[in-house]
């Protein structure tokens, strides 16, 4: 009979983008001053930890409060050599397939660093057909209950496989990395539709169709698009032009106006409100705060934070400080597709996360 949990371990892989893995590695630390943390050279955004804590117990505490920069963790479980381009030797051991659930779904998530002439296709084919074949679990690709993580590392001395098993909740995020994947729309707008797309999926922010939402900061209109593409009554606030298309669609009203002009109108009540605007972070948590008597009892607001290069975490925590003032801090993520921001989740009358402030 199999063990509906993975083998427990203390060794695991964090990944987090190379820019800000010193705040991931903090992030880490924080929660296990005593962690081995190990910078991976042939892979930037990738670490190696050996922790006083278990994986498990770590993934059960970053379930409940999320840290904000690291964005995906693993288990390891085995530890492989590899020759050049060959897969005889990754398989998985009795111990790993004896831990599968047969009745959850799986998935096996392959990440490459380095020159190698493997796929990962290929990776995920083989170890796929093992657990089939030995244990029957059904092959889910897209939002599996467990996964099968492999990371394959070329370095000078040879070819590293590391594998671990774990249930897809514990790893922070149900894609491998955390390096969300979204297919070029036809009709898109910006490159900042991508981390719309990222936070709703990240956050699972309800979109009722027919809600109201505001668009600060909204020209050329790409996060505009999105809400619309999920049903929304969209109010768009920018001095510039919108895409050409967004004009003629009814469920669009574009005020031509700075957010702060907007906001000396009047303005209604939403249900939702955005603010992607490349405003000092400190400059715009204020301006959310005006916002805030303008959302409704529930309502909720999403917004990016632009971080300096300098000082970041100073002004991580001023922001958010400012926020506290009128919004509980719901979660915080740098999202794959942020840039030098981390993209924050508000929502009224709910508590606020303490790390979100203490273990950065």
């Amino acid at each position: 009979m199999s063990n509906p949990l993975p083998p427990d371990t203390h060794t695991w892989l964090g990944s987090a983008d190379p820019d800000f893995m010193d705040l991931a590695i903090r992030e880490i630390e924080a929660a296990d001053p005593e962690a081995a943390v190990q910078r991976l050279k042939e892979a930037p955004g990738l670490v190696w930890v050996c922790s006083q804590r278990s994986f498990a117990d770590l993934a059960e505490a970053w379930q409940a409060d999320p840290p904000i920069f690291l964005r995906h963790i693993c288990p390891i479980h085995q530890e492989r050599r590899l020759a050049e381009g060959s897969l005889v030797e990754l398989r998985l051991d009795g111990e790993m397939l004896a831990a599968i659930d047969p009745t959850l779904s799986f998935s096996v998530q392959t990440r490459l660093f380095g020159e190698r002439n493997l796929k990962p296709f290929q990776v995920n084919e083989t170890l796929a057909e093992q657990v089939i074949a030995a244990v029957g679990s059904p092959l889910q690709v897209k939002d599996p209950q467990q996964v099968i993580s492999v990371v394959i590392l070329a370095q000078p001395m040879g070819i590293r496989a590391w594998l671990g098993l774990s249930l897809a909740a514990q790893n922070l995020s149900n894609w491998a990395g955390g390096i969300h994947r979204f297919r070029r729309d036809p009709e898109q707008i910006s490159r900042s539709e991508f981390k719309l797309l990222e936070a709703i999926q990240v956050f699972q922010i309800p979109l009722v169709p027919g809600g109201q939402a505001l668009d600060l900061g909204a020209a050329p209109g790409g996060w505009s698009r999105i809400l619309r593409l999920y049903g929304q009554q969209v109010t768009a606030v920018d001095p510039g032009d919108l895409h050409e298309r967004l004009s003629q669609d009814p469920g669009i009203c574009h005020h031509r106006l700075s957010a702060q002009a907007y906001l000396a109108r009047g303005p209604g009540r939403f249900h939702l409100i955005l603010n992607d605007m490349r405003m000092d972070g400190p400059a715009s948590a204020r301006l959310m705060v005006a916002f805030a008597p303008h959302l409704e009892p529930q309502g909720r607001a999403v917004m990016t934070l632009k971080l300096p290069h300098q000082h970041r975490l100073r002004v991580l925590r001023q922001s958010l400080e400012i926020l506290g003032s009128a919004f509980p801090l719901v979660r915080a993520r740098h999202l794959f597709h942020n840039r030098s921001e981390v993209t924050l989740y508000l929502q009224q009358g709910i508590p606020a996360p303490q790390s979100a402030v203490s273990t950065t």
